[in-house]
Order: structure tokens, then C-alpha cells, then sequence
């Protein structure tokens, strides 16, 4: 083996290394990101909630949705004329923000999203199945369902 090769072989076994420990450091600061920004991620779902709320109802122009904040601090939505209703929970524990919709089809179960760090622990967002989640969408289809309208527009 010429001398070469050998030390190409070395700077490869050393970039491996370099590689790993680098993505070591991330997840390390990716999940501090989690724990730190996790009130903020659920300040801005709760918000969302509001803001959906506030902008349907805007359009109605009537109190069709009414969302309101529990003791415990989560939100029950419920809509007008409509037993069902919609439970938004944050579980700052387990970084877990569950959203229970009773009008949901019975085989489908509740939507768990998870609260993870993103670049390096610079930020941090709900996850599903590993990807981020579009929470405008999330919540515009999950009031859809409550309305009795369906997750999409037909």
C-alpha cells in the first residue's frame, strides 16, 4: 500500500469521525432547543388556534367558533349547532401537543405532534413522523372537520 493511499484512508477514517461527532452535537443542541423554545412552540399553536378562530368567525359574522382556554391551560374549541369539539393539550414533559376532535371518523385517532429542535438548536417546531407540520393547515383542517365540512375543499 503506498504511503498515498494510506493517508487517504486516514483523512477519510478522521472525516468520518469529524461527521459523526458533528451530528452528535446537533441532536445534542436540537433536543436543548426543544426543551427551552417548547413554550414558545405552544404560545404560537394556541395563537394559531385563536387567530383561526377569530378570522372564521370574522367571515361568518357570527360567533360560529367559540375558543376558549381551560384552567389546566388547554383549549377547547367548539362550533355552534355542532355537539362535537375540538382539545388542544400540551404535555410540556413529553414535548407533546395532542389534538383530540370529536368529530373525527372513529378509526381515525387523535393527531400527537412532537416538539423538536431544528439548525443546530436555534429553533424548534412540531414534528410529525419526523417532519415538520404545517400548523396553519393542521389547524385550518382540523376546524373544517369540527364545521362538519371536511378536511378539504372540495
Amino acid at each position: 500500500m503506498s504511503s498515498n493511499e494510506t493517508k487517504r484512508a486516514a483523512q477519510e477514517f478522521l472525516a468520518a469521525q469529524f461527521t459523526e461527532a458533528g451530528q452528535i452535537e446537533e441532536q445534542r443542541l436540537n433536543a436543548e432547543a426543544a426543551v427551552a423554545l417548547a413554550p414558545k412552540v405552544w404560545k404560537r399553536v394556541a395563537e394559531t388556534f385563536l387567530a383561526q378562530c377569530e378570522a372564521w368567525n370574522a367571515i361568518t359574522k357570527t360567533e360560529s367558533l367559540s375558543c376558549k382556554e381551560t384552567i389546566l391551560g388547554d383549549l377547547r374549541i367548539r362550533c355552534a349547532g355542532r355537539p362535537d369539539m375540538i382539545t388542544v393539550h400540551y404535555d410540556s414533559r413529553k414535548l407533546q401537543v395532542i389534538v383530540k376532535n370529536t368529530a373525527r371518523l372513529e378509526h381515525e385517532g387523535d393527531s400527537t405532534f412532537f416538539i423538536q429542535g431544528y439548525n443546530g438548536g436555534t429553533e424548534a417546531d412540531l414534528s410529525r413522523n419526523n417532519q415538520r407540520a404545517n400548523l396553519e393547515v393542521v389547524v385550518l383542517g382540523e376546524l373544517r372537520v369540527l364545521a362538519g365540512i371536511g378536511r378539504t375543499a372540495k
